[in-house]
């Protein structure tokens, strides 16, 4: 298993990033939150799970060891996949998925794209004592660490995705003012804003632009 890659960052997209490892660029799927966090360029360490199929080898990315882990605990749940796995950490932290689980949050759950009423309550039902703890602690006390741990807003995730992506400051508020429409449509519908499906909208209202 490749249990983390480090080195420069040779290229970023959206959803993947490339570090130059040993003179090879390892293609690495990442959630937007780990890819904001990246300067092209600059050097990465990437906590990895490597995902083996008939026809292909995914290496999967994280910020630490602990997104890594929770990526693997949920899919010990019938149908999780790893693209599944990983929007639900693209939508929330290691911390409040433990929450979510700990006390029954079935909102938490369908606020992930893919997973409906049913797939939540199964969902509970079967990994509810598998990801232990908020790591924040426990009680009320843990409960505010873990949602505070949780995602950032909705705009600083995507402003802070395209300026990792090489845009300037003033380009990414633009972009973000451009989505918020949809995003508040988003919001309305859902309870949540999809920050990977705006930040493809935003970077297509860029390229129109230049």
């Amino acid at each position: 298993m490749i249990a983390f890659v480090s080195g420069p960052v040779a290229a970023l997209a959206p959803t993947t990033v490339v570090v130059e490892v040993g003179g090879v660029g390892m293609a690495v799927q990442c959630t937007p939150n780990t890819v904001a966090g990246l300067r092209l360029g600059e050097h990465a360490r990437l906590a990895t799970s490597l995902v083996v199929r008939e026809d292909s080898l995914t290496l999967y990315g994280f910020a630490d060891d602990d997104e890594r882990q929770v990526f693997e605990l949920l899919q010990t749940a019938s149908g999780v996949g790893p693209r599944l796995a990983q929007a639900m950490l693209g939508v929330h932290s290691p911390d409040a998925l433990r929450l979510a689980f700990a006390t029954g949050d079935e909102k938490a759950l369908t606020a992930v794209p893919g997973i409906g009423k049913k797939g939540a309550q199964k969902l509970l039902l079967e990994l509810k004592d598998k990801l232990g703890a908020p790591l924040g602690g426990s009680g009320p006390v843990g409960a505010q660490r873990a949602a505070a741990s949780g995602p950032a807003p909705w705009t600083e995730q995507l402003s802070a995705a395209l300026i990792g992506l090489g845009y300037a400051s003033r380009e990414a508020e633009e972009a973000v003012s451009a989505v918020a429409p949809q995003a508040e449509a988003a919001l309305a519908e859902t309870g949540t804003a999809p920050v990977p499906q705006l930040l493809r909208a935003a970077l297509q209202t860029l390229n129109r632009a230049r």
